[in-house]
């Protein structure tokens, strides 16, 4: 037997496996880069004066209330966006009269209940968009703040029920666990829920719009 078809098998085998692993990593989506952290509550706790302490409170807040996992879910328009890159939603979603969908082509035709990784598609069984007036995509955060405390337009909540929805809403702590290659939101649901309650104890003052 010649030296060449001895060769011949191996060379194959090599070259199929470098082509497998090839479209591995062409399909395999890119590392989400480490997620920030957020400080504590206690820290906080030097700045005496109550105003100045409350607005560095919502500026902590303000990491995950501007983070991609909740501002693609908070778009100014009817489509809503996607990655950390905030693209457009692709394929082609829109709003809908209720934030689900559009008939025929709900949230939910292809957002099930919880994340498939294999495919990359989010999940939650309460996915869908926040509404149209709670819009934050081009906002800045004391307007966003502005939106949250207004109980017309935030689903009429007082503050005692938006720290419930912080630190409890199970669609909000999504954002801590969005699946493969998006990066979660800073810190943890516990830690956020604990800044927005310091926040409201603190007077809930905004920044200046």
């Amino acid at each position: 037997m010649s030296m060449r078809s001895i060769l011949a098998p191996v060379v194959g085998i090599a070259f199929a496996s470098g082509m497998v692993a090839l479209a591995v990593a062409q399909v395999a989506p890119p590392a989400a880069p480490a997620p920030q952290s957020l400080r504590p509550v206690s820290s906080f706790q030097s700045i005496q004066e109550p105003r100045a302490r409350s607005l560095a409170l919502f500026e902590e807040v303000g990491k995950v209330l501007q983070s991609p996992r909740c501002l693609n879910c908070h778009p100014a328009g009817d489509r809503p966006t996607q990655t950390d890159r905030m693209r457009p939603h692709t394929p082609m979603a829109v709003r809908g009269e209720d934030g689900r969908g559009a008939p025929g082509m709900a949230c939910t035709t292809c957002h099930h209940a919880a994340n498939f990784d294999q495919a990359h598609v989010p999940g939650h069984p309460q996915w869908h968009l926040a509404p149209l007036s709670m819009a934050w995509q081009g906002r800045t955060l004391g307007q966003i703040c502005e939106q949250i405390k207004d109980r017309t337009r935030n689903g009429d909540k007082d503050l005692p029920a938006l720290v419930h929805h912080m630190k409890e809403d199970t669609l909000v702590g999504w954002a801590w666990n969005p699946g493969i290659g998006r990066t979660p939101a800073p810190g943890t649901q516990a830690q956020f829920g604990d800044l927005f309650q310091a926040w409201v104890d603190s007077g809930a003052v905004c920044p200046s719009p």
